[in-house]
């Protein structure tokens, strides 16, 4: 069998604010692998971070799509460059699992087609709204049960400036922050605020964004673990963003905005990124495949 094309699944930032565990938008910063099958499994890594071995998030991903597909897994030679910040909320690992189903899609002869594909690496992964954008592109509301991913318009003459700290926020931790009930007020407050994000994307309103990424279930009570992230959230809001959100569960802050308004926001946000990067892209595309 000849290699496989080259493949690249896009980073993504999940929640947009309000939308917690419903909502995310894929980034034009990709995931490349390069594939084929071998005699036994083999994985060379390059690029953010340090990931080895065949027990790697894109082998498990081939393994449960082939599975899913009642194929029996095969070994498989894997070339990785992964340029996405580890464990920043910027869907490192929703891109790993998704390249790893997408591969099993291929070699399958296309068996599982992407709402397959994204259902199989949404279960694995159990938040769909980092996996919907790697496999649809672009904005995307999405549950998990029963599998479901609705893409939405993605405004023209925009781009994200995003702030990523040089510390990680692993996502159990985040988690564990979580408080299991929250406040009625607090629940009606954020589902006003997810729904103006379709409204607001489907209507051209994009001023509306201002308030539809204002969250009171996540974000606050995960700020201990990101210090200064509510002043710098409300420092981009006020140097003109559009929205402004923690990506995932941290500790990326992004900050949606017009071509040509960069700059500001970005200075907005220098003190918070400290030692860390700041990066400005594009809305992405869902996965796709390129010969190399």
């Amino acid at each position: 069998m000849e290699p496989l094309p080259r493949l690249y699944v896009p980073a993504t930032l999940a929640n947009l604010g309000s939308g917690f565990d419903a909502l995310g938008v894929a980034l034009d910063l990709y995931l490349e692998v390069e594939a084929e099958p071998a005699r036994e499994d083999a994985f060379l890594y390059e690029g953010e971070g340090h990931v080895e071995g065949t027990d790697n998030l894109i082998h498990e991903g081939f393994r449960a799509g082939m599975r899913e597909l009642g194929l029996e897994p095969f070994p498989l030679m894997l070339r990785v460059f992964n340029p996405i910040p580890l464990a920043r909320g910027m869907g490192s690992s929703s891109a790993a699992l998704v390249a790893g189903v997408a591969l099993a899609d291929r070699l399958s002869g296309g068996r599982l087609g992407r709402e397959g594909v994204f259902r199989v690496a949404a279960r694995l992964e159990g938040h769909p709204d980092n996996v919907a954008p790697a496999v649809f592109g672009g904005f995307v509301a999405a549950l998990s049960e029963p599998p479901l991913a609705i893409p939405l318009p993605g405004p023209k003459g925009v781009r994200f400036v995003l702030a990523i700290p040089p510390y990680e926020v692993p996502t159990p931790l985040a988690r564990a922050a979580l408080p299991q009930e929250v406040p009625l007020e607090d629940a009606v407050y954020n589902l006003a605020r997810s729904a103006l994000w379709p409204a607001a994307l489907f209507s051209g309103r994009l001023e509306a964004l201002k308030e539809a990424c204002r969250d009171r279930l996540h974000q606050p009570y995960r700020a201990h673990l990101m210090p200064g992230v509510l002043e710098a959230l409300e420092g981009a809001l006020e140097a003109g963003a559009l929205a402004a959100f923690v990506g995932g569960a941290g500790p990326t802050v992004a900050a949606l905005v017009r071509e040509g308004e960069e700059a500001r926001v970005m200075a907005a946000l220098e003190a918070y990124r400290g030692e860390g990067r700041m990066l400005v892209l594009g809305l992405g595309k869902g996965f796709r495949w390129k010969a190399t």
